[in-house]
């Protein structure tokens, strides 16, 4: 919890108003520490100024408090009271009672360590206290500045297909330190940044456990201490019905210091059990805000992605399991007409090998499977939490009344709209649009269900001929899928092999046994049509 007697401000170093030509300030005892800074500014003529001092002030005085022929001690007594309240340095004015600054009280402040400054004449106390805010001031806005930089950075983080690995990296090097996501088991999921030691990444993952939401069922130790130590019985909570104590609400942060190093840990979300654990040197007040603005972003990011639908979600899903019909289970999960889509991370220029000789047609367009996080942001930008991400594609279920659009980093199929019924159909839908958007290379393609010539012919004719033309190819899946992809992408060779991720000569050696086995010239174009028509009906 902050210091209510520290301002919201940030302090100002000494040495800043030391080399201020108008002030004309000069240093005549104490250290030259240039960590010392002061947080305001204060005159007083007191002889004991103790009590009216909070701590980080520059003392401002022209000494008529000093009675005549004051010795050391009463200079040691004087200047022991402004260390003991905390006072950042001592200004001493000259004129119009003192031409110099006593000999004794800069005796004094080199022994207890106080830093003195000479006030020359033409400088007055309130020019050195205006001086002090305009430092604030600027200083004020410089770390304005900075967080609003970081804000920005740590929004456009969360926006790439990585978004949780990234929010972590990009809040690692705002910090200089390190920054750790922590999940519901206490197990670190990701992180990033340099290691700063086994003694801090312990700390780190201890204080977690401080801001983790408790399990009701989970006995944790009652920090008032073990029985017999003194501690309060029932101090850990009020009662429940049952006799149990209830478990102590968690923090939503909380700090330590460990070895030199500024420890922080901030719960996420709504009580699901993440926690951003953060290891930094100490630097300034606005770090604290810039990681707060990470702990939002990511609680977004790992938290539900539809409000209030977890439960009907697992009523949904046990429905399922005990052999409901999808069609009557849909309404619990938001919709009755739904989209497929399939979806694959996008390679970036940079993931790209220059050892890698392939036609550009021919170089794979995705980087290794998304993780779970990923897939989930994923599902948070297309309107749904209804994802599953495995080998290498993630799988998304949207509303029909949402339209996806192509996302940045990723290629996306999508099926037509459908009911429950049709969507083992749609799936198939959605991979064959992701195929042909990796063959083509664009972000985005939804499969078409506009009328067609083949509407013409009944479906169980279609599917008949369907059967009797591709009957030599048909036991042949690879054949099949080959052929189709083949044909919808007008016989590229280099976007087929894309597509199906193969090599293209082994693309040639299909096509040429479906051929074979057809008994067709596949450069007819007749013999094209004929055979796409039959592939849409199997």
């Amino acid at each position: 919890m902050p210091d209510p007697t520290v301002p919201p401000t940030p302090p100002v170093p000494l040495d800043a108003l030391l080399a201020r030509e108008d002030l004309g300030l000069r240093r005549v005892a104490g250290p030259s520490d240039p960590g010392t800074v002061v947080r305001w500014a204060h005159t007083s003529e007191m002889a004991d100024p103790y009590p009216y001092l909070l701590g980080g002030e520059l003392l401002l005085s022209a000494g008529v408090h000093i009675p005549d022929g004051a010795g050391p001690g009463y200079f040691d007594a004087y200047v022991s009271r402004i260390v003991a309240a905390g006072g950042a340095a001592l200004g001493f004015g000259l004129a119009p009672v003192h031409e110099t600054v006593p000999g004794a009280l800069v005796a004094a402040c080199d022994l207890q360590g106080l830093p003195l400054l000479e006030v020359p004449p033409r400088t007055t106390f309130s020019g050195v206290a205006r001086a002090v805010w305009q430092l604030m001031a600027q200083a004020r806005l410089a770390e304005l500045r900075r967080v609003t930089g970081a804000h920005r950075g740590l929004a456009s983080a969360a926006a790439r297909p990585d978004p949780v690995p990234s929010v972590l990296h990009r809040l690692s090097r705002h910090l200089d330190g390190r920054a750790v996501l922590f999940g519901p088991e206490g197990t670190e999921i990701a992180a990033a940044g340099r290691a700063l030691g086994e003694e801090t990444d312990t700390a780190l993952a201890k204080l977690a456990e401080v801001v983790r939401p408790a399990d009701p069922d989970e006995h944790r130790p009652d920090p008032a201490g073990p029985p017999g130590s003194g501690a309060v019985p029932g101090a850990a909570g009020p009662a429940s019905p049952a006799g149990r104590a209830r478990p102590r609400p968690s923090p939503s942060s909380a700090a330590d210091t460990v070895a030199g190093i500024r420890l922080a840990a901030y719960a996420l979300g709504a009580g699901h059990g993440f926690v951003l654990g953060v290891a930094a040197p100490p630097r300034d007040s606005g770090d604290h805000t810039v990681a707060s603005v990470a702990a939002v972003l990511l609680s977004l990011l790992t938290g539900e992605q539809q409000g209030g639908t977890g439960a009907a979600r697992s009523a949904a899903l046990v429905r399922l399991l005990l052999g409901g019909d999808p069609q009557e289970v849909a309404p619990l999960l938001g919709g009755e007409r739904w989209r497929v889509v399939h979806a694959r991370r996008a390679v970036r220029p940079s993931e790209t090998r220059p050892s890698d000789t392939r036609s550009p047609e021919a170089r794979p367009t995705e980087v290794p499977s998304p993780d779970a996080l990923a897939a989930s942001a994923l599902g948070a930008a297309l309107g749904s939490a209804l994802v599953d991400p495995a080998d290498g594609i993630v799988r998304v279920l949207v509303p029909a009344g949402r339209e996806p659009e192509a996302q940045t980093g990723w290629t996306l199929g999508v099926s037509a709209a459908v009911t429950p019924h049709d969507w083992p159909a749609a799936d198939t839908q959605a991979a064959r649009a992701l195929a042909h958007a990796r063959a083509t290379r664009v972000p985005l393609v939804v499969h078409g269900a506009r009328p067609a010539l083949d509407d013409l012919v009944p479906a169980a004719d279609a599917r008949a001929h369907a059967r009797t033309l591709l009957a030599p190819v048909a036991g042949t899946p690879a054949l099949t899928d080959t052929l189709r992809t083949w044909l919808s992408l007008h016989g590229s060779w280099d976007r087929t092999a894309v597509a199906l991720s193969v090599h293209r000569n082994t693309v040639r050696q299909r096509i040429a046994r479906c051929a074979a086995l057809l008994n067709a010239d596949l450069d007819d174009p007749d013999v094209r049509m004929n055979l796409w028509f039959a592939l849409r009906h199997i």
